[in-house]
């Protein structure tokens, strides 16, 4: 015997109605017709051969019949929105934060666009993870890097989370700096000075709270905001920075891999090694194969390049500790 099939909106109306248990609220809530719903469900009752619902002028039940049709119309309407989403969201590009050129996340984008050749894979650049984590919310892009603790907005508990790499930080200095003669500089060369962590930038609270605790910690002091017109070093001109640099005096935190700006060096910290920590987070829903990809080459990467492996007594704030800790793919 022939399995009649079965329309997917008669399910969804049957659905409303057995959750409602009251066709007026349950039609409202559809947006149609209390009739049309009537005559729906009655054809939903005739091609299924069953009575779903006992209906009195005081109250509406479900049948057992309808008891187990709402258990197994409810499984199936989830997997039918789910496939849907899964085709529309495979069809188009992939946004992924980046936050600023030559990164950690660039890299990995870069990476990972080989593995899927027939995805498209497009970068944004928020400048920072606050900003970025924003626009995942809202929906403008759909993955993330950048250091989690420190961002004013809640990670919601569907959003997956994964480590990247220890990143170790620097500073940039003049060329003429006595500081350049050296291939390192310890941490208690910052004692007494005033370092830059870019504490005007917006965008970034994450990396400004980072920076704060990582100079007022070892003796050193945090820059002034800086003046109008200039939010961030980061946002600057490489000439800018220089000049800022020049003008002001102050050495600028920075990660390992900035790109280079006539005028200066990077050197990295030591004595401890000072780490930025990379996490890359998406919806867990989110069903792309740019994610995949992303995450085989984060496999690839991580053991490759030692990314989370730490140098012995680096330093690391405790929120960022806690946070690698606990980070579900």
């Amino acid at each position: 015997m022939a399995v009649p099939d079965v329309d997917t909106r008669l399910l969804r109306h049957f659905v409303a109605v057995a959750q409602e248990l009251h066709f007026g609220r349950a039609a409202a809530r559809l947006l149609i017709a209390q009739q049309a719903l009537s005559r729906d469900v009655a054809r939903l009752e005739r091609e299924v051969g069953v009575r779903l619902f006992v209906r009195t002028t005081r109250r509406v039940t479900l049948t057992p019949s309808g008891e187990r049709l709402l258990a197994r119309a409810t499984e199936l309407l989830a997997l039918h929105d789910a496939m849907l989403a899964e085709l529309r969201d495979s069809a188009r590009p992939l946004l992924v934060d980046v936050m600023h050129d030559r990164s950690t996340a660039l890299r990995v984008l870069e990476t990972a666009r080989p593995l899927a050749p027939s995805a498209e894979l497009e970068a944004r650049f928020h400048g920072g993870c606050d900003a970025a984590v924003r626009g995942l919310l809202a929906h403008r892009v759909d993955v993330v890097f950048g250091r989690l603790a420190g961002i004013r907005a809640a990670l919601p508990a569907d959003v997956n989370r994964r480590p990247v790499r220890l990143e170790p930080l620097g500073l940039m200095i003049l060329d003429d700096d006595p500081l350049a003669r050296h291939d390192t500089i310890p941490m208690a060369a910052l004692r007494g000075r005033t370092v830059d962590t870019s504490g005007g930038n917006p965008e970034a609270p994450e990396w400004v709270a980072l920076g704060a605790e990582l100079v007022t910690g070892h003796g050193g002091t945090v820059a002034p905001d800086h003046h109008p017109g200039m939010a961030a070093v980061a946002a600057a001109p490489p000439e800018e920075t220089t000049h800022h640099l020049r003008t002001t005096g102050w050495p600028v935190l920075t990660k390992t891999d900035a790109a280079p700006i006539p005028g200066t060096v990077v050197r990295p910290l030591t004595d401890p090694v000072p780490l930025y920590p990379w996490t890359m987070a998406h919806r867990a829903a989110l069903r792309h194969p740019g994610i995949d990809a992303l995450h085989r080459a984060l496999d690839e990467l991580i053991p490759a390049e030692g990314w989370l492996d730490p140098p012995p007594g680096a330093w690391l704030p405790a929120a960022d500790r806690a946070l690698l800790g606990d980070a579900p793919r």
